[in-house]
């Protein structure tokens, strides 16, 4: 088994800072840039999609695991990954909860840790 690759130090320190992640899906015919959440569990980063769109960046990543981050000024080549495990699944929920605790964060943060959205949970790893 082919152990993940992780974001320097720096990049993960940034994202757990930062509320938005910029996020492009897919290789062959990418996704435009757009803004998401982001959390850090257990040194690694992960993000969950609140519309499951046929367009949507997830949706792109299930047909095209590559694509790029962007944090600051710079870009990162990264792969997503789907996650299985409901231990990494809870803490990833818990993340959401305690970076996106502001008033209006609060019915996003219930959406992106309801089922729906809980099932989306994706990894991305350095490439």
């Amino acid at each position: 088994m082919q152990t993940k690759k992780r974001f320097p130090k720096e990049v993960l320190s940034s994202l757990q800072m930062e509320r938005i992640l910029g996020i492009r899906a897919g290789t062959d015919s990418p996704h435009r840039i757009i803004g998401i959440w982001v959390v850090v569990v257990e040194g690694r980063v992960f993000v969950r999609s609140w519309s499951m769109k046929p367009r949507s960046w997830w949706r792109t990543f299930l047909e095209d695991p590559y694509g790029s981050i962007f944090v600051g000024e710079k870009e990162f080549k990264a792969r997503a990954v789907q996650t299985r495990s409901e231990r990494l699944k809870d803490l990833v929920s818990a993340a959401y909860r305690e970076k996106y605790n502001k008033p209006g964060d609060i019915q996003y943060v219930k959406d992106m840790c309801g089922r729906k959205s809980r099932d989306t949970t994706t990894e991305l790893t350095a490439i």
